[in-house]
């Protein structure tokens, strides 16, 4: 029986550590190639452990000749892009909203929500428009809530699963187009929210504990497979149930 997504090839940004690189490892697992990017060296570093079935690719998620160029590497090297996944995130403001730095705020747009746009609008010019596809972008609990002092980052998120339906409608009915949205999970961007509260944080979570990167590595894996095929415009939250209880953590 052979792999889910064998013969596929995806393109995860942001993957040379957390999240990312946990996405990558999944879909790897389940068959995939995988091109992974990352602003720096990293990318070419965690490829490295995978063997013949990944490339990294150093990439800034928000340069449109570094994005092109990536795209143009996957379909050279693999022979195509079927799935992306738009995972490369930042947050480097935190307060209220009428304190940020506007161009703190600016930088969150362009990484968070221009750059999904960015790189989806290449796969579809580049591969999917012809031969079908998949688009995975990573939000936030955070987009679907009010928080105190993140509000440049979630509303970011929110516009980033807006996105989401909105290219899940145009782009269809051939590329399927999908968000997830993780709560608190064990990665260097939301250490404040964990780190040095993990046990309070997971005794107010139903499932008892902070997520993990693989749990989203997972549920990513299963959006871009067949398994998932009648699935489209789709916010998936991967939070142990810590909306359920504390939706403004």
């Amino acid at each position: 029986m052979s792999a889910p997504l064998e013969g596929r090839t995806a393109i995860v940004t942001g993957a040379s550590r957390g999240i990312g690189l946990a996405i990558a490892q999944a879909l790897a697992a389940d068959g995939a190639n995988v091109v992974l990017t990352s602003r720096g060296d990293g990318a070419e570093q965690a490829a490295a452990g995978f063997g013949g079935r990944a490339i990294g690719i150093r990439a800034h998620a928000s340069d449109e000749t570094a994005a092109t160029a990536c795209m143009q590497a996957a379909i050279d090297h693999f022979g195509g892009v079927d799935i992306l996944v738009n995972n490369a995130g930042t947050n480097p403001a935190f307060g209220p909203l009428v304190e940020v730095e506007q161009s703190s705020v600016t930088k969150i747009l362009e990484v968070n929500l221009l750059a999904p746009l960015l790189w989806s609008r290449l796969a579809w010019h580049a591969y999917m428009r012809e031969r079908g596809g998949v688009i995975i972008n990573n939000a936030s609990v955070g987009g679907l809530d009010v928080a105190p002092s993140l509000g440049a980052y979630n509303a970011s998120k929110a516009a980033l699963i807006h996105l989401t339906r909105h290219l899940a409608v145009e782009l269809a009915p051939n590329v399927r187009v999908n968000a997830v949205a993780p709560g608190v999970v064990r990665t260097r961007l939301a250490e404040a929210l964990w780190k040095e509260r993990e046990e309070a944080v997971a005794a107010t979570t139903p499932l008892g504990r902070i997520g993990e990167p693989a749990d989203v590595g997972s549920a990513v894996a299963f959006l871009a497979g067949d398994r998932a095929g009648w699935i489209t415009g789709a916010t998936l939250v991967i939070d142990g149930g810590q909306r359920l209880v504390a939706p403004a953590r």
